[in-house]
């Protein structure tokens, strides 16, 4: 019934490889605990019970409450299928409550640290530095993942409307608008990039003409940031925390940064609001005539 699963998640939900192999794990991993633990082979026959020994064992193993929860959630994937198709009439988890996972705050770059990181980049002008510059305005001004920039294509790039097209998690496309300046980086980008040989449909690519890698693109990040920013995480996902932040600090409406993220639904998009709502309260506090520092 796993591989069932499986393939339904697969062909049918259009999840990613790296979902389904993660789902396959959790998976796996319980079943081997099923086996072990109570002789048991099919883990459809499990109760609620024998599911709280597992999650206690992945505690006792310090596994982190979020990855509990994640491994839980691949679980109850599992047994929603199986209702779905009538193999069982009860889901084991139904009642079940997520482990508390403590939030941690994402501190975004501020504009003065993107720019500064701009400038710094914009002093060369080879190949490897204006390819660089372009990972860095495409997080910044679209608010792109790492993989969906690294699966860009280059005729994902639309040059007579200025946009790209994105696909997303679930393979949901998406059309994200270029800005000017951007879009002139681009532009200087495939110019150079025509001297370099390479069978690669992506965008991006190396100096020796093979597609980047996640690795690549996380050390051009954090090296360049490194070089301007004392913040602990200095990311990729930052970059993408910043763009957000900063256009909801500047008044755009949540429903459209949503929609330039390619979240599915505004409860992923409400965590980038929090230092939008510190910005809020400075403002309020400054402006408003029974603000603090009009106090005396």
């Amino acid at each position: 019934m796993i591989q069932s699963f499986l393939d339904y998640i697969a062909l049918e939900k259009n999840y990613s490889k790296h979902t389904v192999l993660a789902y396959k794990t959790d998976l796996t991993d319980f079943k081997d605990f099923c086996i072990t633990a109570y002789d048991q082979q099919e883990i459809q026959d499990v109760n609620y019970s024998q599911i709280r020994s597992w999650i206690v064992s992945l505690v006792n193993r310090e596994l982190s409450n979020k990855s509990i929860n994640r491994k839980v959630t691949s679980l109850k994937s599992f047994y929603k299928f199986l209702q779905k198709i009538e193999q069982i009439e009860l889901n084991p988890l139904a009642k079940h409550k997520a482990l508390k996972v403590q939030k941690k705050v994402q501190i975004p770059f501020s504009k003065e640290e993107v720019t500064q990181v701009l400038n710094v980049i914009s002093e060369k002008t080879d190949f490897i530095s204006v390819r660089n510059k372009l990972i860095v305005e495409l997080f910044y001004s679209t608010g792109i993942r790492r993989t969906e920039l690294i699966n860009l294509k280059q005729a994902d790039v639309d040059f007579y409307s200025k946009t790209i097209k994105v696909l997303g998690k679930r393979n949901k496309e998406r059309f994200v608008p270029l800005l000017p300046s951007v879009f002139e980086t681009l532009n200087n980008y495939i110019s150079l990039k025509k001297n370099i040989e390479t069978k690669e449909e992506q965008l991006f690519i190396t100096e020796k003409g093979n597609k980047i890698y996640e690795t690549l693109v996380y050390r051009t990040i954090n090296m360049y940031f490194s070089q301007v920013s004392s913040k602990v995480k200095k990311s990729p996902h930052i970059l993408r925390h910043s763009f957000a932040t900063h256009l909801l600090n500047e008044g755009a409406d949540l429903n459209s940064v949503k929609e330039l993220l390619g979240h599915s639904s505004l409860a992923s998009t409400q965590v980038y609001t929090h230092n939008s709502l510190d910005k809020i309260k400075e403002v309020f506090n400054k402006a408003h005539p029974r603000g603090s520092h009009k106090k005396k």
